[in-house]
């Protein structure tokens, strides 16, 4: 047997996870890590987040631009005592003048989980499939699963006094956006009654009404798909995303003509939801344009709650995906490496 050429290669796990989608997870597992983001956020406030990233590595892979996805996974490696790297399309070649393949199985090797925010979902799921460390999808052209764990944990903070998150109506006005499948997905796992309202020519495609509709089935949770713009009547959180993102530009004008202004989120809408609504959106917001400023800036606003749940999301998806792997080593180890070390040094 070929004995590995490093210690690295052990990284190579049996049942290795990746956090690619929320569907990949039963409702048990999303919710250990939702009580991990509780924790974890408790402990920032306190000043004294445990180093359970201290030593380890996640390389960041982007090919497309993000303040929230960068600079809350650089903050959360950091505060867990970790290190983060941030490799766009400039500075590696990802299936260019190196296979995707390669480029995967050769940061296995240096890093401790992968984060990849990328144009194809195929693209994070080869690398997922070819690496021996955890590959996270910080988004892709038809899922957002990072933003969707801190959109329900901020749906917990801001709950209605005597309701659970399966009691809650979502209401998503506007696209059929990675996150509207993302949200849809995780709201009906958990029970909840999801909304999609819309222009018809927008709405959620058949493959994702599916996927939702057996979640439905498993968890007693309710969809609806519709262009009824009343449908928002009674339903707990209003949720709002870009009419268009990039690769839509030719489409903009026929976008902006089709959603607005029936599909802007008004503080009149907020009101036809109920004076207990709560106003969320993904960031950043095109206000005038599928949000109004007032709403935004409104009490019932949490979208920058929501923002600050990005950092989080990212220290607890850090901590899940690799403390299974971790060893800690014994001070014997540690005194013994570092005396053969420094012996060796003093002979230089």
């Amino acid at each position: 047997m070929k004995k590995p050429s490093s210690s690295a290669t052990n990284l190579n796990k049996e049942n290795l996870k990746h956090f690619l989608n929320t569907q990949d997870f039963t409702k048990k597992e999303l919710q250990d890590i939702l009580d991990l983001m509780k924790m974890l956020k408790e402990a920032r406030r306190d000043n004294a987040i445990p180093q359970l990233f201290k030593g380890k590595s996640v390389a960041m892979i982007f090919e497309q631009p993000s303040t929230r996805t960068r600079v809350s996974f650089e903050t959360a490696a950091t505060l867990l005592g970790g290190h983060a790297l941030f490799l766009s399309p400039r500075d590696i070649h990802l299936g260019a003048k190196e296979s995707l393949e390669d480029t995967s199985r050769v940061l296995s090797r240096m890093v401790d989980i992968m984060m990849a925010r990328v144009d194809d979902h195929k693209t994070v799921a080869d690398l997922a499939k070819y690496a021996s460390v955890p590959v996270i999808n910080g988004l892709c052209d038809w899922l957002h699963p990072t933003q969707i764990m801190a959109d329900i944990f901020t749906m917990m903070e801001h709950i209605p006094e005597g309701k659970k998150l399966e009691d809650l109506t979502v209401a998503f006005v506007g696209d059929a956006t990675n996150v509207n499948s993302s949200l849809m997905f995780a709201c009906t796992q958990f029970g909840m009654h999801y909304k999609h309202i819309g222009p018809e020519k927008y709405l959620a495609p058949k493959k994702w009404q599916d996927i939702a509709r057996d979640n439905c089935k498993k968890s007693g949770g309710k969809l609806t798909i519709t262009e009824d713009i009343n449908e928002v009547k009674g339903c707990d959180i209003i949720v709002a995303d870009s009419f268009y993102w990039f690769g839509q530009e030719a489409e903009k004008e026929e976008r902006l003509t089709t959603f607005i202004p029936k599909y802007v989120v008004t503080k009149e809408m907020m009101d036809l939801a109920g004076e207990n609504a709560i106003f969320m959106h993904c960031l950043p917001a095109n206000d005038q344009r599928e949000v109004t400023r007032e709403v935004m800036e409104g009490e019932r606003s949490v979208i920058f709650d929501e923002a600050e749940n990005r950092l989080t999301a990212q220290m607890a998806l850090l901590v899940y995906f690799t403390h299974q792997h971790h060893v800690e080593p014994s001070e014997e180890t540690i005194k013994y490496h570092e005396v053969k070390i420094n012996d060796f040094l003093k002979k230089l």
